[in-house]
């Protein structure tokens, strides 16, 4: 089914043209004018645009003229006239007219030329998808560095659970590398030839999340003047993976529940069902039980997105992942010509507790290459914290098991927390009076997002 536009002045005509058309299963709307039909253009998206030529107001040629230069995704378009010359053809091909139809014409006639305009729409469509799904797709297999039993383990879990259309939870702090391990799940199943889509829960307004993630239907809200596919629709017959999914807010989270149920779901602000074969891998650094008894996710949902679960270790508690990360991070970042870490950094490396785990690594790499001296990472490149190992890794949010060691100073002048979220709470005010407020050094330090930390500072609503 298409959605046509019929503009033409004559009314009989066009009534004969919408009544035919409708019959055949198309979607049709029709205007008087060339102004009558720039308005509905604004208003909706159409397939197929059928338009006489001789029109008071704006005629068919001005019609066509500002639908090829203005509109970002412009309909198929047919011109028909009672006065064929072969000026106004050739005129309305050079202007991008799909084809010319002269009056009087069968129906059956105008009925193939609507049914090649909409498939040659319908392609042009599709092919807008699949460039939205190749500027997202990551072609090459990741590279996960598994020297540690630990992380060797997460590869057989990974290997065991990839065929499969298992849905997969991966847990474990910020910056363990979750979408690697939800990447090598994609690449290793049966879905690897269609598309990964990633989406941070975290990273968007909650009004912008739904949009996004469903899509959303011309004029459903201000500012949505055309269709916009969602990236559920885009990621259809691939992998969907959804990182900080507890991020997602409550309202949002019915909804992805449903529609995994269903496999299918509306878009915002439409009334068409769109169904889709979608495999989810999602990711959170939260622990979900007790996300579950705080209220926080749905417990339903939970059940639902974590048939399997692969929880990565934090980097510290694999030693002999350290330095072979070091080296492939050093390549990565610096290419061939990426200096050598000097036999004291790298017992600096390995002795660090790493509270903000592969991607702490990654950014004292960064600093070592910049500052590195004849092609050689020394004590002195790497920060101060680094080699006098002083971090305390009790100011990063970590939702596995509490350390009995945390020293009580931590919570000075505070009551004593008696849940996880007053032990974030905590975590998250110690770590603003360590950068004097500053949220993008505290977020780091405490090893997550900004835009996650910018949410917990509104739902604890903690100000300066």
């Amino acid at each position: 089914m298409a959605k046509i536009l019929v503009v033409d002045d004559e009314k009989n005509l066009r009534l004969v043209v919408q009544k035919e058309l409708t019959r055949q299963g198309h979607e049709v709307d029709i205007a008087t004018n060339g102004e009558q039909a720039w308005g509905h253009l604004e208003e909706k998206d159409y397939d197929v645009l059928l338009s006489d030529i001789d029109m008071p107001v704006m005629d068919g040629m001005e019609l066509l003229r500002r639908v090829r230069e203005s509109m970002q995704n412009p309909p198929e378009v047919i011109m028909l006239t009672g006065q064929a010359t072969v000026e106004t053809a050739i005129e309305a091909m050079k202007l991008g007219a799909y084809d010319y139809l002269t009056k009087p014409y069968r129906i059956t006639e105008l009925s193939v030329l609507v049914t090649q305009a909409a498939e040659k729409q319908a392609l042009r469509i599709d092919n807008q998808r699949l460039k939205a799904q190749i500027n997202r797709k990551n072609e090459n297999m990741p590279e996960i560095i598994a020297e540690s039993p630990q992380m060797k383990e997460v590869l057989r879990l990974v290997q065991r659970v990839a065929p499969s259309e298992t849905s997969v939870l991966v847990t474990g702090e910020s910056g363990t590398g979750k979408e690697l391990i939800a990447q090598a799940i994609h690449r290793l199943s049966s879905r690897s030839e269609s598309t990964f889509i990633d989406l941070n829960c975290a990273a968007l307004q909650d009004s912008l999340l739904e949009s996004e993630l469903f899509g959303h239907e011309a004029g459903a809200f201000s500012g949505a003047k055309q269709q916009k596919l969602g990236l559920f629709e885009i990621a259809d017959k691939g992998t969907l993976f959804l990182d900080e999914v507890m991020e997602m807010p409550a309202p949002l989270q019915s909804k992805l529940l449903r529609a995994l149920e269903t496999r299918s779901f509306f878009r915002v602000g439409g009334v068409k069902k769109v169904e889709v074969d979608v495999r989810l891998v999602a990711a959170t650094n939260r622990d979900p039980n007790t996300s579950i008894s705080e209220g926080v996710f749905r417990a339903d949902l939970l059940y639902r997105i974590n048939s399997f679960e692969i929880n990565i270790p934090p980097l510290r508690e694999r030693k002999e992942d350290i330095v072979p990360l070091a080296e492939h991070l050093l390549n990565q970042i610096a290419g061939p010509n990426a200096p050598q870490l000097a036999d004291e950094a790298v017992e600096s490396l390995r002795e660090f507790s790493w509270t903000g785990n592969v991607r702490q690594l990654r950014n004292t790499l960064e600093r070592g290459i910049l500052l590195a001296d004849n092609g050689v990472i020394t004590n002195r490149e790497l920060p101060p914290e680094v080699v006098f190992n002083t971090e305390q890794p009790n100011v990063s949010v970590n939702y596995a098991q509490p350390q009995m060691e945390q020293p009580a100073s931590n919570f000075q002048n505070s009551p004593s927390p008696t849940n996880l979220r007053d032990v974030e709470k905590q975590q998250i005010i110690n770590a603003l009076e360590q950068t004097g407020w500053h949220r993008g050094k505290t977020a780091e330090l405490l090893g997550i997002s900004p835009s996650t930390l910018y949410r917990r500072l509104r739902e604890y609503d903690l100000t300066r």
